[in-house]
């Protein structure tokens, strides 16, 4: 049997400012170095794709989840997350970026077009543009206000209403690590999440994407999601029938599927991001019926 490492937890310091720290899970093979970084939404921890985790280094993947710092603007995490790609040798990196995490991934890729350090995305639940949010006129007040305050804002975005078993405990969780948060990590993400600004798409054309939504109830309105699509036209779709806005916990055993599906394509590369010795031909095979499958169903 394969043993998944146990992921090793860091803490780590890349700008002149001490106050600025990453926390990141690092699991899988040291060896791979284009893992698939995890980033989370306003309201995530690192934590929060624990069965990602837990499933993609079973599986023989390289993943590294983290939590970001309290950054004021965009330029300023772009900056801020190359110097982190440095620090651990990452000279390219998938990205699986959920709701702000995505639009940041979205932001990255642009950002280092000139010089590439995205191998590819996956978006989650995301957006391109954040004047969706209505907000971008209180953006520079977030800063202002309490914790409570903005914890409201957040959780005014979260489904209510009867949920399945699963969609509670997930959003049960997600309500307990936005309890973690502190003021300024809060109204900063918030402020990333609604300051005005768009991704550029030529600039980021030819990377490939996988958009993964949910046809249920979530924050994204349908003009959102329809952008998305527009802004994107080769790429992959990852449609979840149910998840809301959280699909990674409460769906995990489809968002892995897809995830694998999307990293298919780069096994074999040197931006594989998972160990060569555990890709097994049968495994591909299994896989490849499967997508085939889910988009009949789709389809139908």
């Amino acid at each position: 049997f394969f043993f998944p490492p146990v992921p090793l937890f860091f803490q780590i310091i890349v700008d002149d400012d001490d106050s600025k720290v990453w926390s990141l899970y690092d699991a899988g093979p040291r060896s791979i170095r284009c893992p698939l970084i995890f980033l989370p939404p306003v309201s995530g921890t690192a934590d929060v794709f624990f069965q990602q985790i837990l499933a993609l280094t079973g599986w023989g993947y390289r993943v590294i989840a983290l939590q970001y710092p309290v950054y004021w603007d965009h330029l300023e995490f772009c900056d801020g997350f190359r110097k982190l790609l440095d620090h651990l040798q990452l000279d390219k990196v998938h990205l699986f970026g959920a709701s702000l995490g995505g639009f940041l991934a979205q932001k990255f890729a642009e950002y280092t077009h000139k010089s590439p350090r995205v191998q590819s995305l996956i978006l989650c639940n995301s957006f391109s543009d954040t004047s969706i949010f209505n907000q971008t006129w209180t953006a520079n007040s977030f800063w202002l206000m309490p914790a409570f305050m903005l914890k409201k804002i957040v959780l005014g975005n979260f489904a209510s209403g009867p949920l399945d078993p699963e969609m509670a405990d997930g959003i049960d969780f997600m309500v307990d690590r936005l309890e973690s948060l502190g003021q300024s990590e809060l109204a900063s993400r918030l402020t990333l999440n609604c300051q005005n600004s768009y991704v550029e798409p030529h600039k980021i054309r030819d990377i490939p994407v996988t958009i993964m939504d949910v046809f249920d109830q979530s924050a994204l309105s349908t003009e959102a999601k329809e952008e998305m699509y527009k802004l994107y036209p080769n790429a992959r779709r990852a449609h979840l029938k149910t998840g809301g806005n959280f699909p990674y916990l409460c769906r995990s055993a489809e968002v892995n599927l897809y995830i694998q599906i999307h990293l298919l394509q780069f096994h074999g590369t040197r931006y594989a991001a998972i160990d060569p010795s555990m890709v097994s031909a049968e495994e591909l095979e299994v896989q490849k019926i499967s997508l085939h499958t889910s988009n009949e169903q789709d389809e139908q």
